[in-house]
């Protein structure tokens, strides 16, 4: 069986670089949306990406961006995904790969059964998926609200065509529990691995990549 492989999403610093990849993830977000306190600056993004490891992949995360947004982000940050966090049609995500030539991953809100058929929508269109769950409708944040949804959902469902990754309100606590029910090959974090909102704690990133990638062992 393949090892588990882990995205830490809201990385604002070295520190939080340094510690994502010596707890062994996969990728490494950065988030480019105002209302978040893990928002930075593509100045701050650009010096934080020129310090990840080779083989780390570096995801901007991004919410219903414009072309100017996503033109100004991908031409000074040195990234390797782009992931799509906002209302994005499955036609916006055709345009933004077709502009960027990056890989696109979409995330995608469920709350209840009835969402799930999107998930074979943005299939059809992006590389990667990201099942997040649902923000309450007053949420201010698409995502990194540290809530879950109901992960009986995807047990023993016929999965999708493209790689997919679960999200939503994981914790060191309850990422092998998550994996055991849905059957997830990649989990997301971000409020679960943080101290404080937008605070990345090294202790936490390395106690939730043990505890994602021991069901693999």
């Amino acid at each position: 069986m393949s090892a588990i492989r882990a995205k830490i999403c809201g990385l604002r610093s070295l520190q939080d670089v340094a510690a994502a990849a010596t707890a062994g993830a996969a990728y490494v977000g950065f988030v480019f949306f105002a209302k978040s306190p893990r928002n930075i600056s593509i100045q701050q993004a650009t010096a934080l990406a020129l310090e990840v490891p080779v083989g780390l992949c570096k995801v901007a995360l991004t919410v219903n961006a414009d072309d100017a947004t996503l033109d100004a982000i991908t031409e000074a940050v040195p990234l390797d995904m782009l992931q799509l966090h906002g209302s994005e049609s499955p036609a916006r995500v055709a345009e933004v790969k077709a502009r960027y030539g990056l890989p696109v991953m979409k995330a995608i809100g469920v709350a209840d059964a009835a969402d799930l058929p999107q998930i074979d929508l943005y299939s059809e269109v992006a590389d990667q998926l990201l099942i997040d769950a649902k923000p309450p409708k007053d949420a201010v944040l698409p995502g990194g609200n540290g809530l879950a949804f109901d992960w009986r959902l995807l047990a023993g469902r016929k999965y999708w065509q493209r790689p997919w990754m679960l999200a939503g309100g994981l914790t060191p606590e309850n990422v092998t529990e998550a994996i055991r029910m849905t059957g997830a090959r990649q989990v997301d974090v971000s409020s679960g691995v943080e101290s404080a909102p937008g605070q990345k704690d090294a202790a936490l990133i390395a106690k939730f990549a043990a505890a994602a990638m021991a069901p693999a062992r």
